[in-house]
């Protein structure tokens, strides 16, 4: 009997070795893109052109936006073969907050061109380390509060991206008719006998006006559209050669200088000529072989003080407040955020954002939050950059 039960354990232990030996080799394809290159308008005036929200510890957990993404990434691919793409003034931030980044590491962009040339840049540096490689895209400053699930849904897509010529995206389950998300609707049956989440892609659409986002909620067959991809680098390659010709053929012209002192010249030119397009637009709305993994991980984009609003925790009158000194009377629903030394009193405001940073004050109804890009503007040209 003791023989038969050490020969059960051996078995065990030669099936897990065998599945580590297994997951191990699979790790080494998968890579990871993070897009860093946003200024967060939205987030004014914590967010500023020199020091975007990604770069702060917005949340109050000890971590920055991208310290958190990067650390995500690394349960998922070994850390050198995650890549960081953003604008290039922002090197030194990036380095300063990951430091285990080597520089080689992170993708420069001499200037803002939306998410497809981004990630067309970053396909051909990973295309020249590895033509097996899977990919995942994710943008660095959104909020996963149930990492084992998101970890477990991201490994599900890297599975099916090297099985199948798929490009897949991560669309959340809404609990909201939320405006402020583009939606992704699928048709129904199981396309992956391996995960039965993941279903063909119908139709993108962008931000919708609160009655149709109140049908897609009704519909059941609709998702918020999360931002983050995952394919092969040989399945995207395609897609860019079919679709995006334009942007692929700009970046295919430097294969033989990318990783060479020439790259940097490279880039500068082929993006003063390249067009600002995104990839949903350019290639997934596109696409026949779009797929989406239906998820449900405690996510959100943190695009807006309202987002921030509902991922913090609130006193008993629903109010979210940053700041060791701030008081409030007759105040509900508002977020407030203060620096620790300044003494804040507020009487009589519901439905408000208040924040201070750098001796910049703004006050604004929630609901006309979508308005902080024009102020930024406004304040750009009537005082100055310093301020923005």
């Amino acid at each position: 009997m003791r023989r038969r039960k050490n020969i059960a354990i051996s078995q065990d232990n030669n099936y897990v070795c065998k599945r580590i030996v297994q997951d191990m080799a699979k790790s080494k394809h998968n890579y990871c893109v993070i897009m860093a290159g946003g200024i967060g308008a939205r987030f004014w005036p914590m967010s500023r052109t020199s020091h975007p929200k990604q770069f702060i510890d917005i949340l109050g957990t000890g971590e920055t936006l991208i310290q958190q993404t990067f650390r995500r990434f690394k349960k998922i691919c070994p850390r050198e073969n995650i890549y960081v793409v953003t604008n290039e003034i922002y090197f030194d931030l990036v380095r300063q907050q990951i430091p285990e980044m080597l520089p080689d590491q992170i993708l420069l962009e001499p200037s803002r061109r939306n998410t497809a040339p981004c990630i067309a840049y970053a396909n051909y540096r990973i295309l020249q380390r590895d033509p097996e490689a899977r990919i995942v895209v994710a943008p660095s400053d959104h909020i996963i509060l149930k990492e084992d699930i998101f970890i477990a849904n991201i490994k599900s897509a890297l599975d099916a991206a090297s099985e199948h010529n798929w490009l897949l995206t991560l669309g959340i389950k809404p609990s909201r008719p939320d405006t402020g998300y583009g939606y992704i609707q699928f048709l129904e049956g199981t396309v992956h006998p391996k995960d039965p989440h993941i279903r063909r892609v119908k139709t993108f659409t962008e931000k919708p006006n609160l009655d149709l986002a109140i049908t897609f909620v009704k519909c059941g067959d609709f998702l918020w559209n999360s931002g983050i991809f995952i394919w092969s680098v040989k399945s995207i390659m395609k897609a860019f050669e079919e679709h995006l010709p334009e942007v692929d053929i700009l970046f295919n012209k430097g294969i033989k200088v990318y990783k060479t002192p020439k790259e940097k010249a490279f880039i500068k030119d082929t993006y003063t000529i390249c067009k600002s397009i995104s990839i949903d637009y350019g290639v997934m709305e596109k696409a026949s072989n779009v797929y989406v993994l239906a998820a449900d991980f405690g996510w959100s984009d943190l695009g807006t003080w309202g987002s921030l609003f509902e991922n913090r925790p609130k006193d008993k009158h629903s109010n979210a407040v940053v700041g060791k000194n701030v008081i409030l009377y007759d105040s509900k629903n508002c977020i407030v955020n203060m620096p620790n030394d300044k003494v804040v009193v507020l009487e009589g405001l519901t439905d408000y954002i208040v924040v201070e940073s750098d001796n910049v004050l703004l006050v604004c109804r929630k609901s006309d939050e979508q308005q902080i890009r024009q102020f930024v503007n406004d304040v750009r040209l009537e005082k100055g950059e310093k301020y923005v």
